[in-house]
């Protein structure tokens, strides 16, 4: 054969070379006469020439695909055993899985006493291997077959390309593994047909590019159906159907994809989605086809130097699951468009302790180890192990050396010539480096190779802020499992059957676990420990244990949740970490900078210094600019070393701060909202205590929209026990003029209840005569009248034992406000009048204005215009004499009466039984209301 130079020649003749061997049938030729060929791209299947062999039971099929999909590697026992029964194998699973592979041997080596077979199943080590040709297994050929196509593609040869993948993609007999059972069958499956759809996807889209667009829109539109969150499927039919002209099609496409996006997943399509759909409306030329150019060379990796290939990655967990977003971004990251990467790729995964970080490491340096064929390094830095010292970079370095094979009396002595030669050694090779549980940059920055061409995937529990910045590394944050992952971990974990038993102690047991994969896994161990045992014992456990972090105790430093939570809280430094142990105090569920300076008693200017301290070490995370929030274990952890490292009058002295910070400034911003209501009598706040402060009401309405939950949080806080309830029943009294009127009716009835019970535990009659007050205009809000009533007659009684006219004549104007809503018009006239001799005893003008004001509404709405009349008049004198905003309301109710025909008028009220209907906007709201004066 004659290699013809340029034009692709040699490429062609290659891919004809190979579809003699592989191409349409030739899995079938490549394995001809008595040769063995096997199937995973279906059924399992495997046949000797032409006679097809009993492979045995489904457990027996699992491990011969296990051996199988290790391609010539040893696997060892315990991996089979996991592969084929989980975390749930039977009390003889070894014996059982050497039973199996010594019936495979029987199949597949049928001569092998006599000397005449090869051998196939060899035993290895503490395991086995499968010792068969590439192209006898049909996923060898089809990933040949890929890898191939890929290469004529970037060649410029894209109609090859095509032709191969199809013949590649012919080769599937349905779905992959079909009906093995077992954690490897269910991951391997899953993985498979990702590699399927990514080979179909690549072959519509050339064929798409070669201007087959009519040909591919049914294989299209019936995949989008099958795939309908695959954004590339819908982006290839869109085109497909523009190009046809068909550009309405196109367009309901895009929104069919759009809205399942939007109901199943809460996301919108992604930009390059978007960016076809604008260009399909907008009728882009571009779009237009136009067949492709010959592509130029693309770049491969130079020929390694002859040295050591280690492949030192850890195993893979078998159960791994979840983390699609995750993998995902990881996998953007890496170059993939047969171009050479200007710089060495940096990743850094970080998080808190237990979040799994060298999971997710390990399983994405499996994923992608096949694009590093130089080796992969990896190493454990040891950064936060809390049963060893760091390991320092001269240490780690030199493991790597050796490694690649440099014999130790050529290894330098000083850490940079040792650095140097590192960095030479992977210049011009692809090499993944997988640096684990790296303290800082400074410990990472020796390992980096010095060319492109390699992967490093660094994880660790700091933020490593200098790697991101000065060495260009991409940052990659976990945070706990969606509770969709931490079903599906436990599922892995335990089995599906028990938690479909018992699924509300499986959500309980999450939720408890806060959704963290060691917790669950602590959780998980002990579970598949004692089979027998229900669920809902695991879940009342840790339902016993709550305040404490006794139920993740796992045994040893590696699966002990206050172990690794401790490796991370001795890295601190003293000032960070007594901040740490002062958040373990607060209650709700975040906290904003300010509030954590009143917490521990400095500067804004410190205590930003440390929260950026506790940031990067993931102790604390910002959601949002200027607001944390702590994890719930770590909150359970810090709540433990504040109880045996502060005393109990730093403690209390920390959550006194914190509650009047949020008093106060609540105080703030009530001026801002009710301007005209009497504000509660207030002690000045504590030293260290700085509340903030409003200029207008908008500012002041977001900020307590913003700390509400908070704010909520805190009155209970301060309710417990009896802790502060002076500041429980206050807090709840300066909150309910917002809750009102930002309708949050329910944390405004449970704050003045919590505060109403605080005040009566602590025998405080001023407090419960507020709390009652508020608890009754809340009630009032919701239309809960009687009840309503029953609380203001109960303030009444304890004013009256206080002497406190004025609060009387507040309760009394309350009393009458409901009556008037009920339309119990004597009652309301009668409570009404009580108000009004109750505000001129203890001289509160304001009120007495409003009281005329209301009685007159009452009145007019009794039939009587003439008394309303003169009550208004009598408002009125009050409200000028006080510049009252409302003397403008007051003359238009005097104005509308005046209009009134007088023969109308009198017919109307003098009609036998006859009532007047209510004028509902006479009625005063809720926020016209006020509570009472404390002297």
């Amino acid at each position: 054969m004659t290699t013809k130079k340029g034009g692709g020649g040699g490429m062609r003749e290659q891919r004809h070379a190979d579809r003699a061997e592989h191409g349409p049938g030739g899995f079938m030729n490549a394995a001809r006469g008595n040769s063995l060929r096997f199937a995973v791209l279906g059924p399992v299947r495997a046949w000797h020439g032409k006679r097809e062999l009993d492979l045995g039971s489904p457990q027996q099929r699992v491990v011969l695909t296990a051996l199988l999909l290790r391609r010539g590697r040893p696997v060892t026992v315990a991996e089979l055993v996991d592969a084929v029964w989980g975390d749930e194998p039977p009390p003889a699973a070894v014996s059982v899985l050497r039973t199996y592979a010594s019936r495979l041997r029987k199949v597949l080596e049928p001569d092998r006493d006599a000397g005449e077979s090869p051998q196939v199943l060899v035993s290895a080590a503490d395991g086995y291997l499968v010792r068969v040709p590439e192209h006898s297994l049909d996923l060898g050929v089809f990933e040949r077959r890929v890898a191939e196509a890929k290469k004529l593609r970037a060649a410029g040869e894209v109609s090859a390309a095509a032709e191969l993948l199809r013949a590649a993609l012919d080769r599937w007999e349905g779905t992959p593994l079909a009906g093995l059972p077992g954690p490897l069958a269910e991951a391997e499956r899953s993985r498979l047909t990702e590699e399927r759809l990514t080979a179909l996807e690549t072959r519509l889209d050339i064929d798409v590019q070669l201007g087959r667009h009519n040909e591919v829109i049914a294989e299209l539109t019936a995949l989008t159906g099958e795939h309908p969150l695959r954004e590339r499927l819908c982006q290839l039919l869109m085109l497909a159907l523009y190009r046809s002209g068909r550009q309405a099609e196109a367009l309901a496409a895009y929104r069919r994809t759009r809205r399942t996006l939007a109901v199943e997943l809460g996301i919108d399509p992604g930009p390059s989605l978007q960016e076809l759909h604008y260009r399909i409306l907008t009728a882009d030329a571009s779009l237009e086809l136009s067949l492709p150019e010959k592509e130029a060379e693309p770049w491969a990796p130079p020929v390694a130097p002859h040295g050591a290939s280690p492949a030192q990655l850890p195993a893979d967990l078998p159960t791994f699951t979840g983390r699609h977003a995750e993998l995902k971004q990881v996998q953007n990251l890496l170059s993939d468009d047969g171009t050479h990467p200007a710089a060495v790729q940096i990743s850094v995964i970080g998080g808190m302790a237990g979040v799994g970080k060298t999971t997710l490491a390990v399983h994405v340096a499996h994923r992608f180890a096949h694009r590093y064929p130089d080796g992969q390094l990896y190493i454990n830095l040891r950064g936060f192990d809390p049963a060893d010292s760091v390991m320092p970079p001269e240490e780690a370095i030199r493991v790597f050396l050796d490694a690649l094979g440099v014999p130790s009396q050529r290894i330098p002595a000083s850490l940079d010539a040792q650095a140097a030669l590192y960095r030479s050694l992977l210049a011009d090779r692809r090499v993944l480096i997988l640096l684990d549980d790296a303290r800082d940059t400074e410990q990472v920055r020796p390992l980096l190779p010095g060319s492109p061409g390699c992967l490093v995937i660094v994880t660790s529990r700091n933020q490593l802020t200098g790697l991101i910045a000065g060495a260009g590394a991409h940052p990659l944050t976990l945070n706990s499992l969606t509770p969709a992952e931490a079903h599906g971990f436990l599922v892995r974990r335990v089995g599906s059957a028990p938690l479909a038993a018992e699924p509300e102690a499986t959500e309980e047991i999450i939720t408890r676990c806060a959704r963290l994969p060691l917790a669950l896994a602590i959780v998980a161990a002990r579970a598949a420990t004692h089979p027998g045992f229900p669920l809902r014992a695991v879940a009342e456990e840790l339902r016993d244990s709550q305040g404490s972090l006794d139920a993740f105790a796992g045994g040893e430093p590696a699966t002990d949740m206050r172990a690794a939570f401790s490796s991370s809280y001795e890295a601190l430094s003293a000032p960070a970490a007594r901040l740490f142990r002062l958040l373990g105090q607060r209650t709700g569920p975040d906290i904003s900078v300010p509030a954590t300076a009143a917490l521990a008693g400095l500067s804004l200017r410190e205590t930003r210094g440390l929260l950026g301290e506790l940031t990067r070490a993931h102790l604390l995370t910002q959601h949002t600019p200027g607001r944390y929030t702590l994890h719930d274990l770590l909150g359970t952890y810090a709540g433990e070393r504040v109880v045996t490292e502060e005393t109990p009058q730093e403690r209390d002295q920390a959550v006194e701060r914190l509650l009047c910070w949020y008093l106060h400034t609540a105080d703030a911003a009530s001026g801002h909202l009710t301007p005209h209501r009497r504000r509660v009598p207030l002690e000045p706040p504590p030293p260290g205590c700085r509340p903030l402060a409003f200029v207008a009401h908008d500012q002041a309405l977001e900020w307590c929209e913003t700390e509400r939950p908070n704010l909520v949080a805190a009155v209970h806080q301060a309710a417990a026990a009896s802790r502060r309830p002076d500041i429980a029943w206050r807090l709840a009294a300066v909150l309910w003029g917002f809750l009102y009127l930002r309708g949050h009716l329910h944390d405004w009835l449970d704050t003045a209840r919590a505060a109403l019970d605080a005040a009566r535990d602590a025998h405080d009659r001023t407090g419960e005569a507020w709390s009652l007050n508020v608890t009754a205009l809340a009630l009032t809000a919701m239309r809960r009248f009687d009840a309503a009533i029953d609380h203001l007659e109960q303030a009444l009684t304890v004013l009256r034992a206080s002497g406190d006219r004025w609060g009387e004549g507040i309760t009394f104007d309350v009393l009458g406000a409901v009556q008037h809503r009920l339309h119990h018009h004597d009652k309301a006239i009668e409570h009404y009048r009580q108000a009004l001799g109750a505000h001129r005893d203890s001289g509160n003008r304001w009120h007495e204005g409003e009281t005329l004001g209301h009685l007159g509404d009452v009145l007019l709405a009794a039939g009587d215009p003439e008394a309303a009349r003169t009550r208004w008049r009598q408002a009125l004198m009050v409200f000028e004499e006080l510049d009252h905003p409302d003397d403008e309301e007051i003359r238009g109710k005097l104005r509308r009466l005046d209009q009134r025909t007088p023969d109308a008028e009198r017919d109307r009220t003098t009609t036998p039984g006859h009532v007047a209907p209510t004028d509902t906007n006479m009625i005063p709201p809720v926020t016209r209301l006020c509570t009472f004066h404390v002297d």
